[in-house]
C-alpha cells in the first residue's frame, strides 16, 4: 500500500526563535497545512542533548508554540505538541539506534561542529540525534519533511534507517501483511525559497543564530517594531549598489543575504527584488526592507505578546495535541515492536 501523505516537522526550544526560523521553517510550516495533514513538534527532547536550564527549557517550549500559532499555524486542523509528551518518539529512537551504524553518525557534519574539538565530552545523546529525529519523523510515517539546507544530511540518514529496516525485517513485515514499502516510508526533505539558510545581520558568512552573543545579528520573533526597524538600518553591507541580476550578488554575502530576506517576506524571487531595487544604494534599500519587516513580523509579535499571556491555553493546545499524536505513533510503533520480536 502506498503511504498516506503526511507533513511532519519540528523546532527546537532553545533561545528565542528569530527570523531565519520563520522564513526557513515556520512561515512554510503554515502553507503546508493546504496540502497534507501536520504535525508540527516542539522537540524538547533533541533540545537536552545540551545543558538546558530546567525553567528556561519550559519557557522556550511555551514561546515555540506561541510562534507556532501565532505565525498562523491552526492547531484544529494541524497537531501541535511538543515531544517529551509522547513516549513513541524515545522508543522508536532506541530501536533506531540498533538499525543505524556508528559509520553513518560519525559522518554526520552537525555532531562535528557542535561537539567541536572536545569531543570526548559531549553527550551520547548528542551523537545519536539523527536517530531521534528519524523517530519522530518515521513514528507518523511522514513522508514530507520541510527543513533547512542544515538538516537535508539528517534527512538522508533517516531515509538509510528506514530502508535499512525494510529490508532487514522484510520477511516478517510481509507476514504482517506489509507490502514492497515495508513499515516506514523513505520521507522526502522539501527545502525551497529565497531564504532556506538566513544570515547573520552583522556577518554573512554565519548563519543567524540563537546562540550569537550579539542580539543585533537577528532579528527574534519578540523584537517589535522599533527593534526589528534598528536592526535592519544597522545590518552590514558593503559600499557597492545593488546589482541588478542575482549573478551580482556573488562574492557580496551581506547583500546576497539581505536580498533574499527581502525576496523571502514579500514572497517573491531575487531576481524580482533585483528588477526593483537594482542600483540602488543601501541607504535606500534598508529602509524599504525595514518597512517590509516590519509589517509581515510586528502582526506577529502581537499575537506572540497575548498567546504567552495566556499559559494555560499554550498548555492546553500541547496537551490536546501529544493526544492525537500519540493515535497515530502508537499503532506504528506497536508493529515496530513486533516486528523485532518484543513480546507485548
Amino acid at each position: 500500500m502506498a503511504f498516506t501523505p503526511r507533513v511532519f516537522s519540528g523546532v527546537q526550544p532553545t533561545g528565542s526563535l528569530h527570523l531565519g526560523n520563520y522564513l526557513g521553517a515556520v512561515r512554510r510550516f503554515v502553507a503546508m497545512q493546504d496540502e497534507a495533514p501536520c504535525l508540527f513538534c516542539v522537540v524538547d527532547l533533541h533540545a537536552i542533548t545540551v545543558w538546558q536550564e530546567p525553567d528556561e527549557l519550559a519557557r522556550a517550549t511555551r514561546h515555540v508554540t506561541a510562534a507556532f500559532l501565532a505565525a498562523g499555524i491552526d492547531p484544529a486542523r494541524s497537531i501541535v505538541f511538543n515531544q517529551s509528551r509522547v513516549a513513541a518518539h524515545a522508543e522508536l529512537a532506541w530501536i533506531f539506534n540498533c538499525v543505524a551504524r556508528m559509520g553513518w553518525l560519525s559522518r554526520m557534519t552537525q555532531f562535528k561542529e557542535k561537539a567541536g574539538r572536545d569531543r570526548e565530552n559531549a553527550s551520547v545523546g548528542l551523537f545519536a540525534y539523527p536517530n531521534l529525529m528519524a523517530a519522530d519523523i518515521l513514528a507518523y510515517q511522514a513522508t514530507h519533511v520541510p527543513v533547512g539546507e542544515d538538516q537535508k544530511q539528517h534527512l538522508e540518514l533517516a531515509r538509510d534507517i528506514a530502508q535499512k529496516f525494510n529490508f532487514d525485517y522484510a520477511e516478517r513485515l510481509a507476514a504482517l501483511g506489509y507490502g514492497e514499502e515495508g513499515l516506514f516510508p523513505l520521507t522526502e526533505p522539501i527545502i525551497q525559497g529565497p531564504a532556506t539558510r538566513v544570515m547573520s545581520l552583522r556577518d554573512g558568512a554565519k548563519k543567524m543564530s540563537k546562540s550569537d552573543p550579539s542580539d543585533a545579528s537577528r532579528i527574534n520573533l519578540t523584537d517589535d517594531a522599533d527593534a526589528i526597524a534598528q536592526k535592519v538600518r544597522k545590518a552590514k553591507t558593503d559600499p557597492e549598489p545593488l546589482p541588478s541580476d542575482p549573478k551580482g550578488l556573488e562574492g557580496r554575502p551581506e547583500a546576497d543575504n539581505l536580498v533574499g530576506i527581502y525576496a523571502a517576506l514579500a514572497g517573491t524571487t531575487k531576481e524580482t527584488v533585483l528588477t526593483e531595487h537594482g542600483g540602488a544604494m543601501f541607504s535606500a534599500f534598508k529602509p524599504a526592507l525595514a518597512d517590509l519587516a516590519v509589517s509581515v513580523l510586528a502582526p506577529m509579535n502581537d499575537a506572540m505578546v497575548r498567546l504567552l499571556a495566556d499559559e494555560g491555553h499554550l498548555h492546553a493546545v500541547l496537551a490536546q495535541g501529544a493526544e492525537r499524536a500519540a493515535e497515530i505513533a502508537g499503532p506504528v510503533l506497536r508493529d515496530a515492536k513486533r516486528v523485532v520480536g518484543f513480546v507485548a
